[in-house]
């Protein structure tokens, strides 16, 4: 959505023209092996590196990110709370073969 960018700097300006224009309470950019960067309108970024130790297919990586994520708000987690799951979970399902689960457990 945010396109390619040059810089750290012009990632968080096009994200936040995005967040401005659709009135958005918030905006995570998932970033391949640069991690994701959440973008709230008055709030420094937040940015998280990558979790993945090794990874096999990225198959299925970003919905496992915005279920995780999802479900983490749903529940009522902070974004930033919300992100960091939705990170660790985004880790684990690329250190597998093809579109996988994730278990509890595998999780904490």
């Amino acid at each position: 959505v945010v396109g390619k960018v040059k810089s750290d700097q012009e990632l968080v300006e096009k994200a936040l023209a995005l967040v401005e224009e659709f009135e958005f309470e918030a905006l995570l950019v998932t970033r391949s092996e640069n991690g994701m960067t959440l973008i709230r309108r008055g709030q420094e970024p937040f940015h998280l590196p990558t979790q993945a130790k090794e990874v096999y297919d990225v198959t299925g990586a970003g919905d496992t990110v915005i279920s995780v994520l999802a479900a983490s708000v749903a529940a009522g987690k902070s974004f930033e709370e919300a992100c960091a799951l939705a990170n660790a979970a985004a880790g684990v399902v690329v250190g597998k073969l093809g579109t996988s689960t994730l278990s509890e457990i595998e999780l904490a």
